[in-house]
C-alpha cells in the first residue's frame, strides 16, 4: 500500500507575503516607544521569530506573562488593521493546494503567529476546509526552531514525520521542520537561499509546483 504524504505550510511568507506589513506594524509599535530598528535588524531578529523573542530583543529585557500578552495584542491588532486590505495569497499556492488535495495529500498549517491572524488570513484565502490540522502560537508551548508545532501537526494528520513535507521561509522555521525529521522546501520570500539551512529544494512562488514534484521527494 502506498504511504500517505502530508504537506504542512507555515503562514507568514509562505501562504501570504505578510512580512512587509509586520515590519510596518512593528515600526509603528516601536516608534511609539522612540525606537527605530533598521531593516537589517528586522531581517535578523523579526522574520520567523516569536513575538516573545522579538519584543524581548528590541525592548532589551525579558518580556513574558501578562505584559507579553498585552504588548503582543497591541502589535498584532496594528498588523491586522494594516494588512487586511492587502491580503493576497502567494502566486500559485491555491492551485497547488487544490492539486495536492485532489491527489489525497493530507494538509496542515503550522504558524508562530496568533490564531487571530490565521483566522483573518483564512477568511480571505479559501484553504481552511482542505486543512486537516491548523495550529497557531496558542497551540504550542515551544516555538520554532523547536519541532513541537510540526510534530503535533503530523500527529493531527496521522502521518509519520518522515512522510511530511514542510514549506518554510525563515531560518528558525526551516530548522523546526528539519528538527522534526521532515523534508523541507525553502520559500524565498524573506531570505536568500544562502541565508537559509539546506532544503530539499527552493521556490520563489508556487507557479511551477505540482503534486508530482512533491511525490518525487519520496
Amino acid at each position: 500500500m502506498k504511504k500517505e504524504i502530508a504537506v504542512i505550510f507555515d503562514m507568514d511568507g509562505v501562504i501570504v507575503h505578510t512580512n512587509p506589513y509586520h515590519s510596518l506594524a512593528f515600526r509603528k509599535f516601536f516608534a511609539s516607544r522612540n525606537l527605530a530598528p533598521t531593516d537589517e535588524e528586522f531581517a535578523q531578529h523579526m522574520f520567523g521569530k516569536s513575538n516573545s523573542y522579538i519584543l524581548s530583543h528590541f525592548l532589551q529585557r525579558k518580556i513574558e506573562g501578562e505584559e507579553l500578552s498585552l504588548l503582543e495584542d497591541e502589535k498584532e491588532s496594528l498588523f491586522r488593521k494594516i494588512y487586511e486590505p492587502h491580503i493576497d495569497p502567494i502566486k500559485g499556492i491555491v492551485h497547488f493546494i487544490e492539486d495536492l488535495y485532489a491527489n489525497g495529500v493530507k494538509l496542515g498549517v503550522a504558524t508562530s503567529a496568533p490564531l487571530a491572524n490565521l483566522d483573518l488570513i483564512l477568511s480571505k484565502v479559501p484553504l481552511r476546509e482542505k486543512m486537516g490540522s491548523i495550529l497557531a502560537s496558542e497551540n504550542v508551548k515551544k516555538h520554532k526552531p523547536d519541532p513541537e508545532v510540526y510534530l503535533t501537526s503530523s500527529k493531527n494528520l496521522a502521518v509519520s514525520p518522515d512522510q511530511c513535507v514542510v514549506f518554510e521561509d525563515s531560518f528558525s522555521g526551516i530548522s523546526a521542520g528539519l528538527n522534526a525529521g521532515m523534508k523541507v522546501v525553502g520559500v524565498l520570500t524573506s531570505h536568500t537561499r544562502d541565508e537559509l539551512p539546506p532544503c530539499s529544494f527552493y521556490i520563489k512562488d508556487y507557479s511551477e509546483l505540482s503534486f508530482k514534484k512533491i511525490a518525487e521527494l519520496f
